[in-house]
């Protein structure tokens, strides 16, 4: 069972469909037992950075997912939940991550006649090999939707890299924590076996 985090923000029931579609026998929850009882976790997320943290804190779901990381459970965060992956953002007031990832998250700053947010389908090319991205082409191509993207302290952290007027992270992973700046969930075939790879990932020893 893969459980999805459900702190009330964004593409949650989108994820849990594109899930189901690969086999990732989902559940959509806030209940800390559940989640703690789930082969992988899932953090989805559309909207600001801090409210978002502030949400998950109120809950203490970010201990809970910082609890099953440490423990090897694959976690996953997408479009705005892999930001959260990261120690802090500078958006709006600006607010600490959950530190799954060196790193912080800024905005994007593309060249003029390029727009804010970066909005359609986008190729990413990957840096180097991962269970994540078994089998898919390079470059593959996803749907992004984002004004801010992350920036790793380890270039090592950085597994898949996009261009929108100069080059940015679009994929990070660091152990059993990885996490995709785009919607895989809205991103068609190349979306969907990137979940259903990350469905197949296993625990590793902590």
């Amino acid at each position: 069972m893969i459980g999805i985090v459900d702190y009330g923000m964004g593409n949650r029931r989108s994820v849990e469909k594109a899930l189901e579609r690969v086999g990732g026998a989902p559940r959509l929850t806030s209940d800390a037992d559940v989640l703690r009882s789930a082969d992988g976790l899932v953090v989805p997320g559309v909207g600001a950075f801090p409210e978002a943290m502030r949400r998950l804190r109120a809950s203490g779901l970010d201990e809970l997912i910082r609890e099953r990381a440490d423990a090897g459970v694959p976690v996953i965060g997408l479009c705005l939940g892999m930001q959260l992956l990261l120690e802090r953002s500078d958006e709006h007031e600006g607010a600490e991550g959950l530190g799954l990832i060196p790193g912080d998250v800024r905005r994007l700053e593309p060249p003029d006649g390029l727009k804010l947010p970066h909005i359609g389908w986008n190729e990413v090319r990957w840096t180097r090999a991962s269970p994540l991205v078994d089998g898919l082409p390079d470059p593959s191509t996803f749907y992004h939707v984002h004004s801010y993207v992350p920036h790793p302290e380890d270039p090592a952290d950085v597994l898949g890299v996009s261009d929108y007027g100069g080059e940015f992270a679009s994929v990070v992973e660091r152990g059993n924590v990885c996490g995709a700046q785009f919607h895989p969930e809205k991103s068609s075939a190349h979306g969907l076996a990137l979940l259903r790879n990350f469905a197949g990932l296993r625990v590793t020893a902590a």
